[in-house]
């Protein structure tokens, strides 16, 4: 059944939109060390608006559009959630295929030591996209730590906060062209990388 008017499923969008930055801010503070278990519940309840929303019949292109998109990033961030978790962990599906990232069955995991959470990814990137960096301040001071935890590993000296913070205004307002940009800290062979791209656009050295 359609939306019943298109301001009404503009807002369902916006929600969802709030649901999924939600989501990755919550996933980057767990990568970073700062929550103590994945965001099961946030996951399912994005999960479970995508499933409801792709069951409409959407007559507004634009509308349609729009969500598709919600529907792809999502994807690709479930995507990049389960490598940088299995390489991380050595985590693999069980013998019914289960994922990484579908929450265990009872009882729960035991719950991780801190050093292990505060742990970054060791073999592939962390990707963060921010907007306002003013109001996704929980996501930059995550993406902060998790630089600052790499850094660490690898011997490199730590960049001041106030630093980090003046590089992440200059690349949002270089790169973002109304959208987002996407921060990501990977290392290799031995050494941090700090990129940032437009959403739809080339990485470059932060």
């Amino acid at each position: 059944m359609p939306p019943n008017t298109t301001s009404e499923f503009d807002r369902q969008l916006r929600e969802l939109e709030a649901e999924l930055r939600k989501l990755e801010t919550e996933y980057n503070l767990f990568f970073a060390g700062r929550l103590a278990k994945l965001p099961w519940e946030t996951r399912s309840r994005v999960e479970a608006l995508i499933k409801r929303y792709d069951r409409l019949q959407i007559q507004n292109t634009a509308e349609r559009f729009r969500f598709q998109g919600l529907q792809a990033k999502f994807s690709s961030f479930c995507e990049l959630w389960e490598r940088t978790l299995r390489s991380r962990e050595g985590t693999r599906p069980g013998a019914r295929g289960r994922s990484a990232l579908e929450p265990p069955p009872a009882p729960a995991a035991r719950p991780r030591e801190p050093e292990t959470a505060a742990a970054p990814p060791s073999g592939g990137p962390v990707l963060t996209t921010i907007r306002d960096p003013e109001r996704d301040a929980e996501k930059v001071r995550a993406l902060y730590e998790q630089l600052s935890e790499a850094r660490r590993q690898a011997g490199e000296s730590e960049v001041p906060f106030e630093r980090f913070q003046e590089v992440v205004r200059a690349q949002v307002s270089k790169l973002s062209r109304g959208g987002e940009v996407v921060f990501k800290v990977s290392t290799k062979d031995g050494r941090v990388a700090f990129t940032a791209k437009p959403a739809d656009g080339e990485s470059e050295e932060a």
